[in-house]
């Protein structure tokens, strides 16, 4: 399946499984786009809040802020939104705190599904259709959005509202909605996943659910974390037949003597460890290769591919290396 060109969108929205690096790709993303020159707005759903770390950057708050050249992000605050729903779409002026409003409304939400979500979502629709009309400068509006287990809730969410509200100015707010979240040529919910067996499980679940409850499009899957194929089956053979105890001593006794080093230092066994690591790494990838087969075969959506970064730390370093894969995949 040809690659997607995710990049021409409006709104793209990003999930995936808790621990799978989503906000890893969303902030890959922001970077790839914002070095194609445009100009990025990030909106941070997800609790973590740790976004701004992949930019070296301290967390922000509602109001963007530029953590890059390009990138700005805010911070969903559920307070601050609803201020502004109040102050925008209802011209009901809010000055200071708004305590009691609030727990009003979390009165009221608990009580009907999909309140807190459609201030969330609102927010999100608000910026892109601000941007489209000219009164926003975002070329691209990139949610790092919840985990797969709420985001057909968080998505569904004007469309619940709409069922319980049928005049008024909550019930316009969300056609226009539903109409910008329906949109291909604007929106896209894209998943990341790793070849693992429960995220490749949840996103073929979650690109069901998608499907047959919302009309939000779907755009990529990603692929985080993909092993390299290192060996054929004809270099295992010379693998596994330098692990024999004579090979591989014979083996230690030649590195001891380019590197210098000699004595009872010559005896190590450093030759098997490195090809027990080699050989570790061969199950790994054909391992993840069946998970990875199975998701093929399950979705017909564009797969792309990201390599394992092997590092302690995310920041800069990171955030570049998984945008300059994306770009890669996207053909960029």
């Amino acid at each position: 399946m040809s690659n997607p060109d995710l990049l021409s969108r409006r709104l793209l929205v990003v999930t995936g499984k808790g621990g799978v690096g989503k906000t890893t790709v969303t902030a890959a993303l922001a970077l790839l786009a914002a070095e194609q020159g445009k100009r990025v707005l990030v909106v941070e759903v997800d609790a973590k809040g740790n976004l701004t770390d992949f930019f070296e950057h301290r967390p922000v708050g509602f109001e963007p802020v530029e953590v890059y050249r390009g990138v700005h992000v805010i911070t969903m605050d559920t307070e601050a939104s609803l201020r502004e729903y109040l102050r925008i779409h209802l011209r009901v002026p809010v000055m200071g705190r708004i305590g009691p409003v609030a727990r009003a409304f979390d009165f009221v939400a608990n009580a009907a599904p999909g309140v807190k979500e459609i201030l969330t979502i609102g927010k999100i629709a608000h910026e892109v259709r601000e941007s489209l009309r000219g009164n926003a400068p975002w070329d691209l509006v990139l949610v790092d959005a919840a985990a797969t287990g709420h985001i057909v809730a968080q998505l569904g969410a004007p469309e619940t509202m709409r069922e319980f509200v049928s005049v008024g100015p909550v019930r316009n707010q969300t056609e226009w909605m539903i109409d910008l979240l329906s949109d291909p040529a604007i929106t896209a919910l894209n998943v990341v996943a790793t070849p693992e067996e429960m995220p490749v499980s949840e996103t073929i679940d979650l690109v069901g659910q998608v499907r047959e409850r919302l009309s939000v499009p779907m755009g990529a899957v990603i692929v985080n974390r993909v092993l390299p194929e290192l060996f054929t089956h004809a270099d295992e053979e010379v693998f596994e037949s330098l692990r024999e105890p004579k090979t591989s001593e014979a083996l230690d006794v030649a590195v001891a003597d380019l590197t210098g080093v000699g004595g009872e230092s010559r005896k190590t066994a450093g030759s098997v460890a490195v090809l027990e690591g080699a050989r570790l790494a061969v199950t790994l990838r054909r391992t993840r290769a069946v998970h990875l087969q199975r998701l093929r075969d399950a979705v017909d959506l564009p797969l792309l591919y990201l390599p394992y970064v092997f590092a302690r730390d995310h920041g800069m370093r990171v955030t570049r290396v998984i945008a300059d894969s994306l770009g890669d995949e996207l053909g960029l």
